[in-house]
């Protein structure tokens, strides 16, 4: 398995604590954000690695390079901001596979990919995102799906007692967007899940596995009091 994992982003909410740095690269324990997500990815199986950069991408490729833990790394650079849908078009070219992960680079997910690729072939989706239960939320939209797993709706962020949120594991077809028209600058949330999820056969899948956005200083911080206690990939 091949993922592309999307480090492009400013972190403008988290510049009052991580500043001199990209977001993939904020420091838990000692260690970046991003070592702690390709060793999850490394323990469900993944072989190789693009990274999709822009913003300080440099730090990102001289921390690197071309590999981790022996795993080679390639770079798909973003020369003007292009979305999170355009950023995984530019990648697309270094990858192989007619499936390919996708993945936030700020975000820790510990989802179990295996049965999230079985829904994904078995319904012949153009997209399967891994979904997180949560309760008491108002920070993130809502997906809703029907008995199946196809997604019927996603919600805007608003005051919920409990539902599911879009994680940020994506599971897609390689011609997904060529199928929804879509190339250039464009957002993956709003110009293909939102707009295309009335046309398109798109799946989602519950897992229960820790979930952490660094995104913001609160969430940073408690990144660096959970990590410690994980059994991430092996580790910890």
């Amino acid at each position: 398995m091949e993922v592309i994992i999307l480090a492009g982003g400013f972190g403008t909410r988290l510049k009052s604590v991580v500043a001199d740095r990209p977001k993939a690269l904020a420091p838990i324990n000692g260690r970046p954000f991003l070592e702690y997500l390709l060793d999850h990815l490394i323990g469900q199986g993944v072989l190789r690695f693009v990274f999709s950069v822009g913003y300080r991408a440099l730090m990102i490729e001289e921390h690197f390079g071309d590999r981790y833990r022996e795993r080679p790394i390639r770079y798909a650079l973003e020369t003007d901001p292009l979305g999170t849908g355009g950023g995984i078009a530019n990648a697309l070219p270094y990858t192989e596979g007619e499936s390919v992960l996708v993945v936030n680079g700020d975000s820790l997910f510990l989802t179990d990919l295996a049965p999230q690729l079985a829904l994904h072939r078995r319904s012949a989706a153009l997209a399967t995102l891994a979904l997180r239960p949560m309760r008491n939320f108002s920070r993130y939209g809502r997906v809703e799906t029907d008995e199946a797993g196809r997604i019927v709706a996603f919600r805007e962020k608003e005051p919920v007692g409990e539902g599911l949120i879009n994680g940020g594991v994506y599971l897609l077809s390689r011609d997904c967007f060529g199928v929804a028209g879509l190339s250039g600058k464009f957002s993956l949330e709003n110009d293909f899940f939102g707009a295309m999820v009335a046309e398109l056969p798109l799946y989602g899948l519950a897992d229960n596995g820790y979930f952490l956005d660094i995104g913001i200083p609160e969430d940073f911080t408690r990144a660096q009091e959970d990590f410690p206690k994980l059994r991430i990939g092996g580790r910890g």
